[in-house]
């Protein structure tokens, strides 16, 4: 699998998640909001050795985050 395909399959489950949450009666979009900005915390960790697989991982799911907050 190439990193495109990652970042593809990263975003889609991320986003599959999301929205599972989204329908819950206990919905709170504070709660994806912290989860975002804890995601941008680990993004800009920069671990030596993470690699451009995990890199695509954590991007991938920011972004659907990111675009899941501006639909909802």
């Amino acid at each position: 699998m190439n990193i495109e395909e990652t970042y593809s399959i990263s975003y889609q489950t991320t986003m599959e998640a999301l929205e599972r949450k989204a329908c819950r009666s206990s919905f709170d979009k504070n709660e994806i909001e912290n989860e975002l900005a804890a995601l941008y915390n680990y993004e800009g960790l920069g671990w030596a050795g993470r690699g451009m697989v995990k890199d695509a991982e954590i991007s991938s799911a920011i972004a659907a985050y990111e675009a899941f907050l501006k639909r909802n």
